[in-house]
């Protein structure tokens, strides 16, 4: 069998990184939906606005450290994005990775500044906050 060309390699690689990507994305949100119950997962989309506003008021928070801001302006950045690790349009993936990456870094925001920086800058229910808690435990 003849060898393939490279450009045909490196197709041939990324689509398995892409799949792979998308299983680890399953499986992810499979543990999200099974910690938190099948309802949460669409309570953490209906969140957004409030997730957002929250991400733009830790970025703006000088008393947060340098690191932790850094990362919030990055998480920022990667949701202002007009691609995704998986595009929106495939359905639950679409949403999953944004899920998935908000929760890793609000959980390290947590771990890094603690549940009241969170609790301060929240701008929605305290329903929402009960749901944010429910995928970020603190």
């Amino acid at each position: 069998m003849p060898d393939l060309p490279v450009w045909a390699d490196v197709v041939l690689g990324l689509v398995a990184a892409l799949l792979a990507l998308w299983a680890l994305l399953a499986v992810g949100l499979l543990v999200v939906r099974r910690r938190t119950g099948r309802g949460s997962l669409r309570g953490a989309v209906r969140l957004l606005p409030d997730v957002l506003r929250l991400v733009r008021r830790l970025a703006a928070d000088r008393t947060l450290s340098r690191r932790v801001r850094a990362l919030v302006v990055v998480l920022l950045g990667y949701l202002a994005m007009p691609f995704d690790l998986v595009p929106d349009v495939i359905p639950v993936l679409g949403w999953a990775d944004d899920v998935i990456v908000v929760v890793l870094v609000l959980r390290a925001v947590v771990r890094s500044a603690g549940p009241d920086v969170v609790r301060r800058h929240w701008p929605g229910t305290e329903d929402g906050l009960r749901v944010l808690r429910l995928l970020v435990p603190w």
